[in-house]
């Protein structure tokens, strides 16, 4: 579990973060609270970087099950194949969240983030999970 707090831009956090994993053979899951959310997701990943590409679609496009990096929203469940790393951009707890290897929350600067950030926080402390804090503008654990 990985919270990093404190971004002024929750959706670029997640492409870099994306981008790395990506880099690194790793599939990706990126959670996001609505369908016009995923879509802001969808063309910041298109943007992110303009010489480097990270596949990805939709969780409900034909090749899904082949791109490394899906976009979903709602309460539908992920494939097994991109159960790996969990980026979770959504207000809310994420569904199936202990069957995801690693699970990223990323908490903005805004006390409308953060409120729903503490509670998911406490959800998984209660649950004695291990939790690694970051602070998003340096990029360095706490």
């Amino acid at each position: 579990m990985q919270f990093y707090h404190d971004s002024p831009d929750r959706i670029a956090l997640a492409c870099e973060l994306t981008a790395r994993a990506y880099a690194r053979g790793r599939r990706v899951a990126l959670r996001a609270a609505d369908h016009a959310h995923a879509q802001r997701i969808d063309q910041a990943l298109w943007r992110f970087e303009p010489a480097a590409f990270v596949p990805h679609v939709m969780q409900d496009a034909p090749l899904a099950g082949e791109t490394p990096v899906l976009i979903n929203h709602g309460l539908a469940p992920v494939p097994r194949s991109h159960q790996d790393i969990l980026i979770n951009l959504s207000d809310e707890l994420p569904p199936e969240f202990q069957s995801y290897r690693v699970v990223v929350e990323i908490i903005g600067q805004s006390e409308a983030d953060k409120a729903p950030g503490r509670l998911r926080y406490k959800h998984y402390k209660a649950l004695d999970l291990p939790i690694k804090l970051f602070d998003a503008l340096r990029r360095e654990a706490l």
